[in-house]
């Protein structure tokens, strides 16, 4: 590791996340930082702990990975994780945002549907006349 340029402390884990998420989406390094709109050696310096990003550089990276900014938040120190801690094992939104079998549209509705499930709340918006 270069002297002149030391980890953040807490950064190096979300960036080793947000490389693990990008592997993961099957994105290099080019690919996610035009998703993201920002430059590769600034992505790359977050991803090696060099560099703290702001929450809308996080927004602009989950939203290029297709995952939950939340989750990066969390990561990043700047959201408490959920009561009881994270949950074990892969995250479903980070496996079925990286299933390229199915459609943009699927996913969302898939997304919405798991996210009904673990706040227990109605997919429908309780808009469903039954």
């Amino acid at each position: 590791m270069n002297k002149l340029a030391p980890q953040l402390p807490g950064v190096r884990g979300l960036g080793e996340y947000l490389r693990e998420q990008r592997e993961s989406a099957q994105l290099s390094v080019r690919q996610l930082s035009a998703a993201a709109g920002i430059s590769n050696p600034y992505l790359s310096q977050i991803e090696r702990g060099l560099k703290k990003p702001s929450a809308e550089i996080l927004q602009a990276l989950a939203s290029g990975l297709r995952i939950s900014a939340e989750s990066l938040y969390v990561r990043a120190g700047l959201l408490e994780e959920p009561v009881g801690g994270p949950l074990p094992g892969p995250d479903a939104r980070t496996a079925l945002m990286s299933d390229r079998r199915l459609s943009d549209r699927q996913r969302r509705i898939m997304i919405d549907l798991y996210d009904s499930f673990v706040t227990g709340a109605d997919p429908a918006d309780a808009s469903d006349s039954r």
